[in-house]
């Protein structure tokens, strides 16, 4: 067995971004950049004005001076003349400064009867100015290849003059569940029957990551049809397989895989729950084979397949962050696999995370994992831990499990 930090290496390791394409700026959201965004104009492109007040040639400033309004620049309606000496231009937010402006003058520090202007406030030259190129100049890097888009880059995409961007395409992933015994929702069960329910969990888990998941039809335990559904997969960047993936009699999908041209890594990972995990190449397309109990198999979707999804979206493929917690309740000591346990979360007065694993783990039992908040890390061989020791803990919100 190989320890999770080290089949997760491997497994990134051996992915490579999806190719570019271009996206208009309304498809970009989430989509993560293939190459760096430069400015295409100088943001802004002129000296403009910070506040509604007047542009004022050149004078003293002084309060009780006066000047002689000469004419307007509005937001898009620049004035084309120049401000000579005891001059003033009325000025309004965002409006381009006139030629010879030395200052401006607020509306609420001014008195204005006609084409006269008094100055009731003493200058400040530069004040309520924004200057030219202040937010960014043309030819300037905004956005950096690799950068995974949110609103606020889109927006600062659209403002450097970028209406099309590039972007990795979204990994198409393949989902195949093998067994005799599983069957679709709403399906009657026949006796030993049990209802599919990794396919639309892990689905929905790919689609969350950012890539499109593609669910194919459940393989029976017989190897020519799970060949037969392996023959269907070649157009996917990644395969996801569940159930049948250890070496037992009725464990045929290492074996299908193999025979359709799959160069195995590893099948087993130091770890609880899903210790029979699968990755393997066949042919360019990288394989994961899960765990078919469905808490195995979401475990080991966020630890392996969400990063593997990472690396294909063109992003660095890590680990799910962990931050520290305090244990509400003692735990044993861990035996030689990694423990993810299903827990729960409570805060403290001052803000101290609390965390409770559930009192039961087995790996057939959906509904504590829908239940959890967080997966509890217990490193192999960890000894014993009280009532108030540190642990490390993954938060689940913001995985859409």
């Amino acid at each position: 067995m190989i320890s999770v930090d080290e089949a997760r290496a491997r497994i990134v390791s051996a992915i490579r971004a999806t190719p570019a394409e271009q996206v208009g700026l309304s498809e970009a959201w989430g989509r993560v950049l293939a190459i760096d965004i430069a400015a295409r104009l100088t943001q802004p492109p002129a000296d403009m004005s910070a506040m509604d007040g007047y542009a004022i040639g050149a004078c003293p400033g002084a309060v009780g001076d006066e000047l002689r309004v000469i004419g307007e620049s509005a937001a898009g309606h620049p004035f084309t003349g120049t401000l000579g000496a005891h001059q003033a231009v009325r000025i309004f937010t965002g409006s381009v400064l006139p030629a010879g402006t030395h200052a401006i003058l607020i509306q609420e520090d001014a008195t204005r009867e006609g084409d006269r202007l008094r100055i009731n406030e003493a200058l400040a030259p530069g004040k309520h100015v924004r200057p030219a190129g202040q937010d960014f100049r043309r030819g300037e890097t905004l956005l950096s290849a690799g950068k995974r888009l949110g609103a606020r880059d889109i927006g600062l995409a659209a403002a450097g003059n970028h209406a099309w961007l590039a972007v990795h395409r979204r990994p198409l992933v393949g989902i195949l569940a093998t067994g005799d015994e599983i069957f679709l929702p709403g399906e009657d069960l026949p006796p030993g029957g049990i209802v599919s329910s990794n396919s639309h969990a892990l689905a929905a888990l790919v689609r969350a990551a950012g890539a499109e998941p593609v669910v194919l039809p459940i393989a029976r335990d017989e190897i020519g049809e799970i060949i037969a559904a392996v023959s269907s997969a070649a157009r996917f960047d990644l395969l996801i397989t569940t159930g049948g993936a250890s070496v037992g009699d009725h464990d045929l999908v290492q074996a299908a895989l193999k025979h359709s041209g799959m160069e195995l890594d590893f099948w087993r990972i130091a770890m609880r729950p899903g210790k029979p995990l699968m990755f393997g190449q066949l042919r360019d397309m990288p394989v994961i084979g899960l765990p078919g109990n469905p808490v195995s198999a979401l475990v080991c979707a966020i630890l392996f397949v969400l990063p593997a999804i990472a690396a294909l979206s063109g992003l660095p493929g890590e680990a799910p962050a962990t931050v520290a917690a305090r244990l509400a309740v003692p735990l044993s000591a861990n035996d030689r696999r990694a423990d993810y346990l299903r827990s729960t979360l409570s805060t403290e007065a001052g803000g101290t995370l609390r965390v409770s694993p559930f009192p039961r783990q087995d790996s057939s039992q959906l509904k504590l994992l829908a239940s959890a908040d967080a997966l509890t890390l217990r490193a192999p061989h960890a000894p014993a831990a009280a009532a108030g020791d540190e642990v490390r803990i993954i938060r689940l919100a913001g995985f859409g499990i």
